[in-house]
């Protein structure tokens, strides 16, 4: 098969000659980095540790910044960088591991320490040259870090301090060479923002021209050159990364487009009306909506097992797009939404860090099913920066803003196995959990939000009667990547009225309860 249109479209991209890399040594804030110099409007991309100093020079980057990480710089087996990559005369700047690894690379030592920092310290800076420049001389800091530099040779010198660490920031003499011992990355550092913008903007160089707007309007123009005269299918759920994309390929193709909605019977209440109007409406695709309910129902009857429900969804999903594929003539690619931590998660970019979570649904894979050539315009961008890009394209602020809702829908949300009776369950008391959270103006405030019917049923008093019924769990969660979510404090006068409502209007549910839990250890969704 011929070079991927995706890969086309990210290696011809002239808005990423302002590129700053991040080598990922293990960090859980790599993405956090990244996300944080592009909010500077200046393109940010994730590598491998262990990229060659040669293959850094070919990016031609304006800096590099080496992430935090779990090991220690002096065990056996720890990950280095290229230690040439000193020498290529471009701005590095180390936080945390790649601190003391920029430190022990270039004559300082590290060693563990008994005063070990987790959580927010008070740091004193003494140097407020370049990093530092505009910030004030007293700050607040997170820390998370077991090991630090002990000493800086002759080369380095500190800039900052903490009760603990001496050497919380440094400069090297004579190299671009920086280090800051905590994670300027996370919000727990009030002023981290103003030292990233620091670094990008006043040691790299970067004007920060890396616009969305921008982005748009390239990418619509390289789709056209590589599409021709040929058709693109992409597969519609509602959901912001696929409208998205649809909403990109018709402002560079317009009829060309196929847009496949596939009803697993398994979708929200009202769901496949809310998409068809918002696509009919806003864009005139050539809309294919699959009724496959039947055929869902059909492969999970007396499943219960959570994998198997996703394995038999999976299928039958490919199943039902590859029939109604072939109905569209002249169709050559393949549109998908995938984004840039798919792509870092699934281990799937070039040069990028190797899979250390998942290898996600929607990276790679339906294409080899189907023989289409992928197109993945969204490859590059963050969630946040999808939903900015669907503001530029004109889509409703709500379709935009719509909570993720998972692949294999409710399936994943009525636990146990799936009846027409329990969805309908299910289906309703969602529609009021959503319907009320947004009443109450919280719905952008949250990151997902929505109802689990639970397996088991409870003693209940309605009216004069005891009652046997089923258990709803609300779940709301806020976060920024959906790598790590935190439950949100919902008010309990909204609880209370949301609980009130589907214990009254949703026969079959005669109790509510609220997921208190946290990722990790939970999970965002309960199977």
């Amino acid at each position: 098969m011929s070079t991927p249109a995706s890969d086309v479209i990210t290696d011809s991209s002239a808005l990423m000659d302002e590129r700053v890399l991040v080598l990922d040594f293990g960090s859980q804030y790599a993405q956090l980095i990244a996300r944080r110099v592009r909010e500077q409007n200046v393109y940010c991309q994730i590598v491998r540790h262990d990229i060659s100093a040669e293959r850094i020079a070919e990016y031609a980057p304006r800096g590099i910044i080496l992430s935090g990480g779990p090991s220690s710089v002096y065990e056996d087996g720890a990950p280095r960088c290229d230690p040439k990559l000193f020498e290529l005369g471009i701005p590095v700047l180390g936080i945390c591991y790649g601190m003391q690894l920029a430190c022990d690379a270039l004559g300082g030592s590290v060693q563990h320490t008994p005063s070990r920092e987790y959580g927010r310290a008070h740091c004193e800076v003494t140097d407020a040259a370049d990093l530092f420049d505009g910030l004030p001389t007293n700050m607040q800091v997170w820390m998370s870090h077991g090991d630090q530099v002990s000493s800086v040779g002759e080369m380095f010198h500190a800039q900052a301090r903490t009760e603990t660490c001496p050497f919380a920031a440094v400069k090297h003499a004579s190299l671009p060479v920086y280090g800051l011992q905590f994670h300027p990355e996370v919000t727990h550092t009030p002023e981290g923002k103003q030292l990233l913008r620091n670094f990008v903007l006043r040691v790299c160089g970067c004007t920060g021209k890396w616009q969305l707007s921008d982005f748009a309007e390239e990418t619509i123009g390289q789709i056209r050159e590589i599409v021709g005269d040929r058709r693109v299918i992409c597969g519609l759920s509602g959901g912001v990364d696929s409208s998205v994309v649809a909403a990109l390929l018709y402002k560079a193709i317009g009829p060309q487009l196929a847009c496949i909605l596939v009803d697993n019977g398994l979708l929200r209440k009202a769901e496949q009306a809310d998409v068809v109007k918002a696509f009919t409406e806003h864009f005139k695709a050539d809309l294919h909506v699959v009724d496959a309910g039947p055929q869902f129902m059909e492969a999970l009857e007396g499943i219960s097992e959570p994998q198997e429900k996703r394995r038999r969804i999976g299928h039958q999903f490919i199943e039902a797009f590859k029939s109604e594929a072939t109905k569209i003539e002249s169709a050559h690619f393949l549109a998908q939404g995938t984004l840039y931590p798919d792509v870092i998660e699934s281990g799937a970019a070039q040069d990028g860090p190797a899979a250390t979570i998942k290898l996600h649904h929607n990276v790679g894979g339906l294409p080899e099913e189907l023989g289409f050539e992928l197109i993945e315009p969204l490859r590059d961008l963050f969630k946040d920066e999808v939903r900015r890009l669907g503001i530029e394209l004109g889509l409703p602020e709500d379709l935009v803003w719509r909570h993720p809702f998972p692949g294999p829908g409710l399936a994943v949300r009525c636990l146990g196995e799936i009846t027409e009776e329990k969805l309908a369950v299910l289906r309703e008391a969602d529609a009021i959990v959503v319907e009320e959270v947004k009443a109450a103006g919280l719905y952008r405030q949250t990151s997902q939000t929505f109802a689990v019917l639970l397996p088991v049923q409870s003693v209940g008093v309605m009216g004069d009667a005891r009652t046997y019924d089923n258990c709803v769990a609300v779940r709301s969660v806020d976060t920024d990547d959906f790598m790590t979510a935190d439950w949100s404090r919902l008010p309990y006068d909204l609880l209370a009225k949301i609980s009130t409502r589907i214990i009254n209007e949703v026969k079959g549910v005669n109790r509510v309860c609220y997921d208190i839990s946290s990722k990790p250890p939970a999970t965002i969704e309960w199977e």
